[in-house]
């Protein structure tokens, strides 16, 4: 026996809207009963941390303790799709007898939808997900996920957690044992019989999300700026122009020889009045709202400001650009920073002009890009993205290297030659004056480079004015209350209303008429928590199931992005291996 899952072109990474096809490739030796097989799309995002031994940690943190030590650990289901793949659905029924598959290889056909959101910051969902049946449940019907008879994930424990509704996260495992972000098509073969054990395989996947609509193009620019001012120099300090007077000069009775009207040193030396030291500013600038993306070059200027009437020129020498990830890692009350540094652009030994001679207070000098903008960003680097337990963003740090005067060629610090008496050959000449300027750039937004659908785009635009809007049932006479009522339009007798009711995690438009209510009135969302209760001759509620939100509703008819024939996606390296082991302990993980 063999299984394996074969996906149709997979390309670098899958994104939202994809649609993923394969088959389960299933070898028998010899004939076998199958009650049934099931095929789940799955997103986990795993965090792991450890319990401060001071104490400091609170609330759950302190409470969780597991065999491996004081670690505790979060598992979201940020994606769980199920799909039936044999029996076809409309041949299975609770009561479904096993198939006895004959020996050689089957193919069973599957496709899913990657959906644009979380699954699991959708409480009534996760609620409905396996009822209190322990590790796991059973779905019941043509519910959520369309299923009956099949063993599924315990949602309720999902409830335990903070959620947050977002974007899909892109696939990361960058800090082994402590988190993880991974995608999986995973296929339980059921075999029918107490001493039997079903079969199970698993493939794992790269993903990359859609980036956000980006905003309309300004000349709107975000910068990072500092100016600075070199340390004025001393004085120099010459021999006198003419020739020292002879030891017999003396006696000639020339008093004046060797004298100069320059002012000298005590020494007899010529000084020269102090230099201005010139000032500039140097400012790094970004398109505004700062964002990059990933695998092209930063968008990046350099403007360098006169502020100083100084003569003097300035050399740009250094130039380093470094991009500064975040990664908040939350788990239960605990949450640890890690952070990551990428070299994009570093080099040293430049001589480009920043400041000429000439050049008039105020002239600004654009510095040519030619050094940063043929330098993409390293396939590592993933979208900024925020999720339930996991976030990551990112900040710029520009370092550049000026000179006044012009710098000495590579190698001449050190080899500067020297007399035989060890006075150095470029004693009368004017060393040049080095600094370093950082410029930072406290929030950067990195996207992944992959636009989302026009109609998608457009289809969200129009959805904001077509968004459903709660409105209040029909006045009702005031009741007697203690507390004052507030005013409620132009009626002139108060009126108490009730207060409104917490939306729901996904709402939507409801039939405008239905049993107990008059037709035309809307009623307010209810509260998952508080269900309404049945009316006279009802059997169900009849908004039991959650709607999805317009968004999702328009993206389950979009296609995925487009991209040209012939044009592979960029690669992206945020998972080293998608079907390497996981890095943190099976404690907590639920078994689905």
């Amino acid at each position: 026996m063999s299984i394996r899952i074969a996906l149709e072109n997979p390309p670098e990474f899958y994104t939202n809207l994809d649609i993923i096809r394969g088959q389960v490739v299933l070898t028998l030796s010899r004939p076998e009963q199958i009650g049934g097989i099931i095929v789940k799309l799955e997103g986990e995002a795993k965090s792991a941390l450890g319990v401060p031994a001071d104490g400091s940690g609170t609330g759950i943190a302190q409470k969780e303790r597991t065999p491996t030590g004081d670690v505790i650990y979060e598992n979201h289901k940020i994606l769980y799709k199920v799909t039936q793949a044999f029996p076809p659905d409309e041949k299975s029924n609770a009561l479904q007898q096993p198939y006895v598959l004959a020996a050689g290889q089957h193919r069973f056909p599957f496709q899913f939808k990657v959906p644009f959101n979380n699954a699991c910051g959708d409480p009534v969902a996760m609620a409905k997900l396996g009822g209190l049946s322990g590790a796991g449940g059973i779905a019941s019907g043509a519910g959520l996920f369309g299923l009956g008879g099949i063993r599924v994930m315990d949602g309720t424990k999902q409830l335990m957690y903070s959620h947050v509704t977002k974007t899909l996260p892109p696939s990361f495992t960058g800090f082994p044992g402590q988190c993880e972000i991974r995608y999986y098509v995973k296929v339980t073969i059921q075999r029918p019989g107490i001493f039997k054990e079903n079969w199970r395989m698993a493939t794992g996947l790269k993903f990359l999300p859609i980036e956000p609509p980006r905003p309309p193009k300004t000349n709107h620019e975000a910068y990072a700026r500092r100016p600075f001012t070199f340390r004025p120099r001393s004085p120099m300090t010459n021999a006198p122009s003419k020739k020292r007077a002879s030891f017999f000069s003396g006696w000639s009775g020339s008093s004046n020889a060797g004298s100069s009207s320059a002012p000298t040193t005590a020494d007899g030396k010529l000084t020269t009045e102090p230099e201005v030291p010139p000032s500039i500013e140097m400012s790094a600038r970004l398109p505004h709202p700062a964002i990059i993306t990933c695998n092209q070059p930063i968008p990046l200027r350099l403007i360098a400001k006169k502020l100083a009437g100084s003569d003097a020129e300035i050399f740009l020498t250094a130039i380093q650009i470094d991009l500064i990830g975040q990664t908040d890692v939350r788990c239960h009350d605990l949450i640890n920073t890690e952070t990551s540094r990428w070299v994009i652009v570093s080099r040293q030994g430049l001589s480009i002009p920043v400041s000429r001679l000439g050049d008039a207070v105020g002239t600004e000098v654009v510095l040519p890009n030619d050094i940063w903008c043929n330098q993409p960003l390293p396939n590592t680097i993933m979208p900024s993205f925020v999720t339930c337990n996991l976030s990551r963003e990112y900040q710029l740090e520009v370092k550049l290297g000026l000179s006044w005067g012009k710098p000495l060629a590579s190698g001449s610090h050190a080899h500067a030659s020297t007399s035989l008496f060890g006075r150095n050959k470029h004693e009368g000449a004017d060393l040049a004056q080095e600094i370093h300027l950082p410029l930072h750039f406290s929030s950067v937004e990195v996207y992944s480079g992959i636009a989302p659908p026009a109609a998608l785009i457009e289809a969200m635009k129009q959805g904001k004015n077509k968004r459903p809007q709660s409105r209040r049932p029909p006045s009702q006479p005031a009741r007697p209350t203690t507390s004052s009522s507030a005013e409620a339009g132009p009626s002139t007798a108060p009126q108490q209303q009730p207060p409104a009711l917490p939306p729901r995690t996904n709402t939507a438009q409801p039939p405008p008429a239905f049993s107990g209510v008059a037709a035309g009135v809307v009623p307010p969302p209810a509260d998952p928590l508080y269900p309404p209760q049945l009316a006279p001759g009802q059997e169900e509620p009849p908004y039991d199931d959650a709607p999805p939100s317009y968004d999702e509703a328009m993206a389950e008819m979009m296609s995925g992005p487009v991209i040209p024939d012939g044009v592979p996606r960029p690669a992206y390296s945020g998972v080293t291996n998608e079907n390497e082991p996981s890095t943190l302990p099976a404690v907590g993980n639920e078994k689905s």
